[in-house]
């Protein structure tokens, strides 16, 4: 099947005349409006081409190049700020914004990031790595210009997923009580997160886009009085009216004194550059509601948006996928699977995920048992504290949070889990060095703060088989019990057709004999260790590996074994050296008397950029090379 063409007709192959021709926002208010609907379709062509070679966000962002370009076209960047939610939207922003053929480089170690970022561009007003930051942020800098009296404008571009955050709602709460302040909100609403869109929300959100003849005439009458403000006033009076009539309750962005404006369709240029001018010159907090669809103009992406939302290579002509069979087994696939299997074995096992679903694979869960899964939208702290109630009335919830997610759950861990020892099972997908995503989505600070907390056990698996027996012991004990594991595939250790085995909390294993210096790890940072030790081994040094399992409790035995054993000792861990592991280590020799040389390998206390997780790993000398170069320096 040919999928290409439908890129866009209109266009060759080759064509990137228009493309070629726009290195700046200037560059772009140049074009005509029939070149502007023209470049926006080799926009679209080359964003597909670049992310087919180099694997991006690609869904989102194709669906937001009318948005992009209508902005840009309309406002001054960067004088105007435009605050991007998340940043998966943005390849159209950063392509126009001078980073085309930059964009070649994306994602990759030294090259361009695949969010906004402030220091790489003064167009990125603002980072976005987490989601639902934009309203906060923007209201803020639309706050600071107020006060320091520069007139500009202040845009918040923010999809419908992460709108069901807790903090959109704050920035709206607190922004809407600023009737004066010049911010611009558009909710850009494709009834998607990564997966489907769910709560409340989404159907609050399907019935006003629905009510298409109050909206249109409301529209209108604005744009038409845009500039008499006391008619405006009196429109907006009679329109709560009328309002009450046509819906039946009030607008929800209005009852937060927002003036709601659309829904406008957000793949009609024209529409959105007219509608974009007009709300420029309205003074006091807006939301324009936009209605767009992922995946816009490239047919794959289209038909299934939640697997073109990251794709990894493909072929731009057929839309097929490439390396994607084969392999050893993903964390994740393990975690959903044994998730499954648990949830058979006992009734009480349930599934949260704040919109994850299909990342973490509880869609294996979702679609066996649909009623034992809940996708709480992008919400973490909503997430943890939703599982602490299910484990007070009884149940045994797994709740999956990526790690760096999982920072904006940490009071409800402490507060809602820990301080009332509730059986909440948190399991920490992508800890470590996540790659291509950076330094927003590196779980590095989990096993340092989690095992700061009192009541928490806290385990790393280093292999598939560990990752389901920890989490079959997690459901075993009564308290609260956290596993973090790394993003993408394990070494390959059988564990599918394996009996559940309990694993005892707080307890290590001896993996490697030796006399020389001992490897002390955790997670599967003992992969690239044993490694180490065998490449040691053939240079004449003789080097222990211990894998502790835990990060707390501790296996003192096993620390007990190995300080008087040894007077070289390396730790290693995928997380940070400050308050980590490594350190935790070398207390425990320092207090036990014991004085051997200890040399800690995670993190440096420094936030990592982009790029494969096998570069990062050898760059902060935690893969084997560096492992070795370190137990060298020993001797």
């Amino acid at each position: 099947m040919h999928f290409y063409p439908y890129l866009c007709t209109a266009v060759n192959q080759a064509d990137h005349t228009l493309l070629d021709r726009v290195e700046s926002p200037d560059d772009l208010k140049r074009l005509t409006p029939d070149e502007l609907r023209r470049y926006c379709d080799e926009l679209r062509r080359y964003i597909v081409e670049q992310c087919s070679v180099n694997p991006g966000h690609l869904a989102s962002s194709l669906g937001t190049v009318e948005l992009t370009a209508a902005l840009h076209y309309v406002f001054d960047a960067p004088r105007d700020r435009i605050v991007w939610d998340v940043g998966h939207q943005t390849y159209a922003h950063k392509i126009i914004t001078g980073r085309r053929e930059a964009f070649r480089r994306k994602r990759r170690l030294g090259g361009i990031s695949g969010f906004p970022r402030m220091a790489e561009s003064p167009y990125d007003a603002f980072g976005g790595g987490h989601a639902s930051v934009s309203i906060s942020a923007a209201f803020g800098m639309a706050k600071a210009a107020e006060l320091r009296g520069e007139p500009c404008s202040v845009v918040a571009v923010i999809g419908d997923a992460a709108m069901t955050g807790g903090l959109a709602f704050e920035g709206l709460n607190n922004a809407g009580a600023s009737r004066r302040t010049n911010l611009l909100v558009i909710l850009n609403d494709n009834d998607m997160a990564i997966d489907e869109a769910t709560g409340a929300l989404r159907g609050y959100l399907l019935r006003i886009s629905t009510s298409v003849h109050y909206n249109r005439i409301k529209q209108r009458l604005w744009c038409l009085l845009s500039h008499t403000p006391r008619l405006l006033r009196l429109c907006q009076k009679l329109g709560n009216a009328v309002k009450h009539g046509l819906l039946n309750k009030s607008n929800l962005f209005e009852s937060l004194n927002f003036r709601y404006f659309g829904p406008v369709d957000g793949h009609d240029l024209g529409e959105l550059v007219r509608v974009l001018r007009v709300l420029k010159e309205i003074e006091g907090p807006k939301l324009l509601h936009v209605m767009t669809v992922k995946g816009k103009g490239y047919l794959p992406a289209e038909s299934d948006r939640s697997v073109w939302h990251a794709p990894g290579c493909f072929d731009p002509r057929t839309g097929e996928r490439l390396g994607t069979e084969g392999g050893a087994a993903r964390f994740q696939e393990v975690f959903g699977q044994t998730l499954l299997d648990l949830a058979r074995l006992d009734a009480r096992v349930v599934g949260i995920t704040p919109a994850m679903l299909s990342g973490c694979s509880m869609n294996i869960l979702r679609d066996a048992m649909p009623d034992r899964v809940f996708d709480v939208g992008i919400a973490e702290g909503h997430a943890v504290t939703f599982s602490a109630g299910l484990a007070a009335g009884g149940m045994r919830p797994f709740c999956n949070i990526y790690s760096a997610f999982a920072q904006r759950a940490y009071d409800n861990m402490v507060h809602d889990v820990a301080i009332q020892r509730l059986p909440v099972v948190l399991c920490l997908d992508r800890a470590g060095l996540v790659g291509e995503d950076g330094a927003t989505h590196h779980g590095l600070l989990d096993l340092a703060s989690f095992a700061a907390v009192p009541e928490l056990t806290v385990a790393a698996p280093m292999d598939e088989a560990e990752l389901r027996n920890l989490m079959y012991t997690a459901l075993l004990g009564d308290a609260p019990f956290v596993i973090r594991y790394p993003r993408g595939c394990g070494p390959g250790c059988p564990w599918r057709d394996l009996p559940f085995e309990a694993l005892p909390v707080g307890r290590g294993r001896r993996l490697r004999r030796g006399s020389d210096a001992a490897l002390v790890t955790v997670g599967t940072a003992g992969i690239a260790a044993a490694e180490a030790a065998g490449l040691a081994a053939r240079e004449g040094l003789s080097v222990a590996h211990y894998d502790l399992r835990f990060a707390k409790p501790l296996d003192e035995e096993l620390l007990h074994e190995v300080g008087r054993t040894f007077g070289r000792i390396v730790t290693v861990e995928e997380g940070v050296v400050r308050g980590g592991v490594g350190e935790a280590v070398a207390a425990f020799m320092a207090e036990h008397g014991y004085e051997p040389r200890v040399r800690t390998l995670g993190i440096d206390d420094t936030f990592v950029e982009h790029g494969t997780q096998a570069e990062l790993r050898a760059l902060c000398g935690i893969d084997a090379e560096g492992i070795l170069r370190t137990l060298r320096s020993l001797f």
